[in-house]
């Protein structure tokens, strides 16, 4: 990765060392992520960014580096927020005050399409649209509230990011990248009743700006047998990962046939009413990944299944996609 330019930003916390290392020890065990302990430095690693906690004389020094800008906006805005719940002041050496928050694009709605009885297409424009579907298969489409003019998150003088409130708050849902070329990006949004997206997806919307922030929410999961289990929810993530996984990959999806489109062909996808009977009754073996998401009490059992089938909980992802 030699070839890849290193973003850093660096800030100092005073008089701190033991709480500080505290807080950045509790944080990688909420977020399960790994913390290397040195005599010198004590480092967590997310998104494949480091955040690194140097003591010196009568501070502590913070050390952040990634392979990209916005992830270092990113780390910064956690940074502070966590130190900041642990009552700690970091002073960074940079803040861009003002800027959007990181990872935000502002993006022009192209066109609004039927796609299935169940689903409604929405195709973006912009000149970084393209980021958006490599690494990670999810972004956060930010919405203002209906007759308001858009308060965007913008970087705050600690660090942070402030996101509007109150009457400006945004509607804030998670979508999957459906597909991408230059300078567009396409997303589904499952059509029910009491959404604030699909009611501003039908009120024409053509021309208007929104933002999207992001990527995030992990690639496909590389294992030699995926198994992918989801409902209607879940069905925009598993047709992606149904182009992207190289290995054997199978899938069951609860969804209405008209919704499956292309799916409803394809010969590793079986349609299903009771996705945690489907589980049960598949064989997972050596090598195998579990990607499971739907409602949130089925998400939980499906968790409970899996680790007491002895599942490693690096095997397997539940993931509550509502409710």
């Amino acid at each position: 990765m030699s070839h890849l330019r290193t973003h850093r930003n660096s800030g100092t916390i005073p008089m701190a060392s033991g709480a500080a290392a505290a807080a950045l020890k509790a944080r990688a065990a909420a977020w399960e992520v790994p913390l290397v302990e040195t005599p010198d430095a004590l480092s967590l690693f997310v998104w494949g960014c480091e955040l690194r906690l140097v003591p010196g004389g009568d501070e502590v020094r913070v050390e952040l580096t990634a392979p990209e800008a916005r992830l270092i906006g990113s780390l910064q805005d956690s940074a502070t927020e966590l130190f900041t719940e642990a009552g700690l002041e970091v002073r960074w050496d940079r803040v861009d005050a003002g800027a959007l928050a990181p990872g935000l694009s502002l993006m022009r709605v192209e066109s609004v399409t039927q796609r299935s009885p169940g689903f409604i297409r929405v195709r973006l424009s912009g000149p970084d649209a393209g980021r958006f579907g490599i690494g990670s298969l999810h972004f956060r489409l930010l919405l203002p509230p209906a007759g308001r003019e858009a308060v965007w998150p913008r970087v705050g003088a600690s660090g942070r990011t402030e996101w509007p409130r109150g009457a400006d708050a945004l509607h804030r849902p998670v979508y999957t990248v459906a597909g991408h070329g230059d300078g567009w990006l396409d997303f589904d949004i499952f059509r029910h009743a009491g959404s604030p997206t699909c009611d501003w997806a039908l009120s024409g919307p053509q021309g208007s700006t929104v933002g999207i922030i992001g990527p995030g929410g992990g690639w496909c999961p590389d294992a030699a047998r995926l198994h992918l289990f989801g409902d209607e929810t879940a069905l925009p993530a598993i047709a992606r990962m149904l182009e992207l996984a190289q290995g054997e990959v199978t899938a069951h999806i609860r969804a209405a046939y008209p919704d499956l489109g292309p799916l409803a062909a394809d010969p590793r996808v079986t349609r299903c009413d009771d996705l945690l009977a489907a589980l049960a009754r598949t064989d997972l073996g050596k090598g195998s990944h579990v990607w499971f998401a739907a409602e949130a009490g089925q998400a939980r059992e499906a968790r409970q299944h899996l680790i007491a089938r002895g599942i490693d909980r690096k095997d397997f992802l539940s993931a509550a996609y509502w409710g």
